[in-house]
């Protein structure tokens, strides 16, 4: 569903953020995308969203060339930036507004996501706290039913309850034909949700390992601290 191959991209002035960056990620899988701070995390979602240009390689999402952003491809997949503008206007008149942007959108599921993180329609995004829009957002984001899911940082602003509820409701839209993507530092709020967790340091995927697998569950925070602290050597074997 997401085909990466040979793809450098740097910032005016920086240093190459990636170099030969190669990655394939197929339907039917949440993945964790872990790294430092500035190890091109969002830099890398807003890529595959065509916000960004690679300097050279390819990225190509549902056989399209995100570069192109057609309005094929934006049809079907959906990006929750950490950072996020709500507009001023009620959670109803937003729906009305983009969910026929999204051909798969389902309003009863929508209402339900909604009874759920006790939202309503009719509440107005100006009276809500950060994580009420946030919760709003992500409701919107799941009622898409896009084959591709990017959510940079989801559970931030979020508190314990809504934090469940998130996860809960998460686990019950993956299906096969869909890819979902979670950038985040709050590995502890979604380890359980996670089975392929991505390690991206210096410019490379230092490590793609499917944890569902294993027979014993992983600490993913072990799990990256050990991957960040022998990076020098993966490198080198993956070459």
């Amino acid at each position: 569903m997401i085909h990466i191959e040979n793809m450098y991209f740097r910032y005016k002035r920086r240093p190459n953020l990636y170099e030969g960056l190669n990655l394939s990620l197929s339907g039917g899988n949440i993945y964790g995308l872990l790294g430092r701070n500035g190890s091109g995390k969002t830099t890398l979602l807003k890529i595959m969203m065509g916000l960004l240009f690679p300097k050279s390689g390819s990225c190509r999402i549902l056989n399209y060339d995100s570069r192109d952003r057609t309005p094929a491809m934006l049809a079907d997949m959906l990006f929750v930036p950490e950072e996020f503008y709500a507009p001023e206007m009620t959670i109803g008149r937003y729906v009305k507004l983009y969910a026929p942007f999204y051909p798969t959108f389902c309003h009863q599921q929508f209402n339900a996501y909604m009874k759920e993180l006790e939202l309503s329609e009719n509440e107005h995004f100006n009276s809500f706290s950060l994580g009420q829009k946030k919760k709003a957002i992500l409701a919107f984001a799941l009622a898409a039913n896009t084959r591709i899911l990017l959510l940079d940082e989801p559970t931030n602003g979020l508190d314990i309850p809504s934090k469940a509820q998130f996860r809960r409701l998460l686990a019950s839209v993956l299906t096969k034909e869909r890819c979902i993507i979670i950038s985040t530092h709050q590995v502890r709020d979604l380890e359980k949700l996670i089975d392929t967790v991505l390690v991206l340091d210096k410019g490379q995927i230092i490590l793609n390992k499917n944890v569902v697998e294993e027979q014993t569950q992983i600490d993913l925070e072990l799990l990256f601290n050990d991957a960040i602290g022998n990076s020098e050597a993966i490198r080198e074997i993956i070459g």
